[in-house]
């Protein structure tokens, strides 16, 4: 057989198995059940027509395609993706060969804008300003709005030396700022860990990557012989994660108890139950937290919280804690969505929820400046490592007061599911042969 001929069967065929899908849509019933997902496709395919008869110019239907695709995933996950083959090939080489990049942690959490979770500390995003709320207008002078969130992450990365253009969207300025940005190769945060006083101990851990909770355990056990008796766990900006190190981190503080849960439609539902064995303080603790704080860092303090082992000071957390996976198609793209969500002990999916701390306080690090008479930004001054300082640091200077007992408790925020709702998408594996 001819492969001109396989082709024309294979196109007949297709062209049959539409004409049958597209009867079976339209001829169903008015009082067809609203939850049947023939009837949402019906809608799906009048207003596709609708656009392509009526829109006010001819309209490039593969693009609305996929951004009807992309819009379709980012409503259940702001972190999933539709990639098409080519992209996936990109996407797929990025991961098995890392390049430079320029530190920034994405989603579409606030809407179909490519937003800022949050920048690397020390990485060229963090020593340009960049910071959780920013939004991605465009990347090398490329709309990001349509742009799959995974094949945005695949556009940072490059050779180290190399730049790279944003158009950035701030919350506090009007006006799109372009800025120039040179990759480099990111290195994960350093854990700092430290005496503040006589008694408080401190650890700050922006990295919560696989086997991080052995350098946790080993800088306490540290702290403790320098006569360390309350801990205060920074858990602010600690978006470089692995969500299954959360579990690790909070089974060292805990003795009892359910750390959280874990379940997805095809995913068995997991519990997490502390191991006394594993459990290594049990002294007084404080965990901060902000709106970077996002994965397996609010496991850890969701776990905390709910088991009132530990008080939670700062803001509330980005809202994101899944088991994600890469899902091929038959074009030879993939989808990258969640197949499952983690958990708080107390029953609510972190992704929709987020952590709501039970001593609210707002961070007040300093914001980057421009110039404003110039589009493009002043060149942007290396940030010195992040030490507490109690006289700047609200937020730490909280918690301190809380750990000596010099506040009384506070009472917990409640939170709605859907109130609000971060994955490196070059985390996500790729799908198993």
């Amino acid at each position: 057989m001819s492969n001109g001929f396989k082709y024309s069967v294979v196109s007949v065929s297709t062209v049959l198995v539409a004409l049958l899908l597209i009867g079976a849509v339209l001829g169903q019933s008015p009082e067809t059940n609203p939850a049947d997902p023939y009837r949402h496709l019906n809608v799906f395919t009048e207003v596709f027509a609708k656009v392509k008869a009526d829109y006010v110019e001819e309209p490039d239907m593969k693009n609305v395609t996929l951004g009807a695709v992309n819009g379709l995933l980012v409503s259940l996950d702001p972190f999933a993706s539709y990639l098409n083959a080519e992209q996936y090939k990109q996407y797929l080489k990025v991961k098995s060969t890392p390049k430079a990049d320029i530190g920034l942690v994405l989603s579409r959490k606030y809407g179909y804008e490519l937003g800022v979770v949050d920048a690397i500390p020390g990485s060229p995003a963090d020593k340009a300003g960049l910071s959780t709320g920013d939004i991605l207008e465009a990347i090398n002078g490329i709309s990001t709005r349509d742009m799959p969130l995974a094949y945005a992450d695949v556009l940072l990365h490059g050779d180290a030396g190399s730049t790279l253009e944003l158009t950035v969207l701030r919350l506090r300025k009007p006006e799109p700022t372009k800025m120039t940005l040179t990759r480099a190769q990111v290195q994960a945060p350093a854990m700092v860990s430290k005496m503040l006083d006589k008694e408080v101990g401190y650890v700050s851990v922006e990295d919560l990557g696989k086997g991080k909770t052995q350098s946790v355990q080993t800088a306490i056990a540290a702290l403790e012989k320098q006569g360390a008796k309350k801990i205060i766990l920074d858990l602010r900006h600690s978006a470089v994660n692995v969500p299954e190190e959360g579990v690790s981190l909070a089974n060292l503080f805990l003795d009892k108890g359910t750390i959280g849960s874990l379940s997805g439609q095809k995913v068995p539902k997991q519990t997490f139950q502390a191991d006394p064995a594993k459990a290594t303080y049990k002294g007084p603790l404080v965990v901060l937290t902000n709106r970077g704080t996002s994965g397996a860092a609010e496991i850890v303090a969701a776990a905390l919280l709910d088991n009132k082992r530990a008080s939670v000071v700062g803001e509330r957390t980005y809202g994101d804690a899944a088991m994600r996976k890469a899902v091929t198609t038959e074009d030879g793209g993939a989808v990258l969505l969640a197949v499952a969500k983690y958990y708080s002990p107390g029953g609510k999916a972190i992704q929709d929820t987020s952590v709501v701390p039970n001593y609210p306080v707002t961070d007040t690090e300093p914001e980057a400046t421009t110039d404003e008479d110039d589009a493009t930004p002043a060149p942007a001054t290396p940030k010195e490592p992040k030490e507490p300082k109690s006289s700047e640091d609200a937020i730490l200077k909280k918690a301190l007061e809380v750990v000596n007992g010099k506040v009384q408790a506070s009472n917990t925020v409640d939170v709605k599911p859907g109130d609000a709702s971060v994955m490196r998408p070059l985390n996500i594996p790729a799908p198993k042969n």
